[in-house]
């Protein structure tokens, strides 16, 4: 009788292949930005595409971000009046926008774009 070698299937944890990690080369700057107001951050955001855009940019986003609220409550008056409270709450919007490998006349022009009071920008370089 001839022997024959079965071979074990590999384990489900030898097949999964390592994610890839990114190309060598490709740089990204991710550009978080954070306002109170929605209406007046997407125009910002808009503002940053477009100017993006005129230097032939690979842009991804904008991503919307969950809305930080804080809430804070007060009593509206001192002493005898207890149960009289007063609410407010604070809402943050947040996005993100991602530029794949941006060219100095991109940060230049980024740079020097005016964006109204309220909105926040924070660059990254990944």
């Amino acid at each position: 009788m001839a022997e024959t070698k079965v071979k074990k299937a590999p384990s489900k944890k030898a097949a999964a292949k390592p994610k890839a990690a990114a190309p060598a080369g490709v740089s990204k700057l991710r550009l978080r930005v954070r306002g109170y107001d929605h209406k007046v951050l997407d125009q910002s955001v808009k503002q940053i595409i477009d100017t993006a855009l005129r230097f032939d940019a690979e842009i991804v986003g904008p991503v919307p971000l969950p809305t930080d609220i804080k809430k804070f409550t007060v009593n509206a008056s001192t002493f005898i009046y207890k149960d009289a409270r007063e609410q407010f709450e604070v809402r943050t919007h947040k996005r993100i926008i991602d530029i794949v490998n941006p060219t100095p006349k991109i940060i230049d022009a980024l740079t020097n774009l005016s964006l109204p009071s309220g909105v926040s920008v924070d660059v990254r370089m990944m």
